[in-house]
């Protein structure tokens, strides 16, 4: 049985291209190959790991020549990976996907893309305008601060494109623009803020340097109230990988209360009990000197964040 031309390993390719390299019908029909899109003539080498660089060069084996990448999967592309089961791509051509990964979006005006990994793709600021649409308010805000904190867009460049485009995702990425912030390192750094938005306490400046009367510099706080003195830290099972990782910790949080400040330790679960975090973070302010309104805390509120929109038809032409 011959060996499956290295030519064609690694990456989907076509029929024609099968059988340029040697490889016959009958063998394209065998267990040493296997259909990415069944019925469109499109193989790879069986067992081969498909990764999304992989998937996506399958598609645009079949889909129009200006297809670009859109939607949550530009977004995996400029490096926020919020989820979602099928591939986006957007065209100008009067083409409908008949494939059962991939979703693709008629638009009406031109697509402005750039290259990201060898793929044409939308800019990060449209690419999370026209995934809002089905995206929950609290998951715009994740990829918005994810994308913010990699530099690849700016909370002013995201407000002004949702304000000044008329795309299907606007009204919902109006709606949470104002709530981006800077420096966020993580989504659940982005739902503690949001949660505690909801509640109507203060807020927190996003990981700030903070450094005692002398100088040194004692710790980067994931929330940080400067004037009461309170970090909020949020301690996921990263920070338990190893002894020395959990020793350092320790020793930060220890001088940062030697130095007069309270130190709330946050950890996943507490984000499942929002109404005693909220607690915990009110009594703190409290007792350090704030006099602002009680917190409020409607669950309705937190749901809705939470929600994900009605599905949209797939495929509907757009601005």
């Amino acid at each position: 049985m011959p060996p499956v031309p290295d030519s064609l390993r690694g990456r989907a390719f076509t029929t024609a291209e099968a059988l340029a390299a040697g490889v016959t019908r009958r063998m394209l029909e065998g267990p040493r190959f296997e259909a990415v899109h069944r019925g469109r003539g499109i193989w790879a080498a069986s067992g081969e790991p498909r990764d999304l660089a992989f998937l996506l060069h399958a598609d645009r084996l079949v889909l129009p020549p200006d297809a670009v990448v859109s939607h949550v999967t530009g977004l995996r592309l400029h490096g926020v990976d919020i989820g979602g089961s099928r591939r986006h791509w957007s065209t100008n051509a009067p083409r409908r996907s008949k494939l059962a990964s991939v979703v693709l979006h008629r638009r009406q005006a031109p697509l402005a893309a750039t290259i990201v990994g060898g793929f044409p793709v939308l800019p990060p600021e449209r690419c999370l305008v026209d995934a809002a649409i089905e995206l929950s308010h609290r998951d715009i805000v994740r990829a918005a601060d994810a994308l913010i904190a990699a530099g690849a867009m700016t909370p002013e460049s995201f407000a002004r494109f949702a304000l000044t485009r008329h795309l299907h995702g606007v009204r919902r990425s109006r709606a949470n623009a104002g709530r981006t912030r800077e420096r966020v390192a993580s989504f659940r750094e982005t739902d503690l803020r949001l949660l505690l938005a909801v509640a109507g306490l203060p807020e927190a400046e996003v990981n700030l340097d903070i450094f005692d009367a002398h100088g040194t510099h004692l710790a980067c706080g994931d929330l940080v109230y400067v004037q009461r003195r309170i970090v909020l830290e949020y301690d996921g099972w990263y920070h338990d990988r190893t002894a020395s990782q959990r020793r350092k910790d320790l020793i930060r949080r220890e001088n940062l209360e030697a130095d007069g400040w309270l130190v709330i330790v946050i950890v996943s679960g507490d984000l499942d009990h929002p109404a005693h975090l909220i607690g915990r973070v009110w009594r703190a302010l409290a007792s350090r000197g704030h006099t602002g309104p009680p917190p409020r805390f409607h669950p309705w509120e937190l749901e809705e964040l939470a929600r994900h929109p009605k599905a949209q038809r797939s495929g509907s032409a757009a601005r």
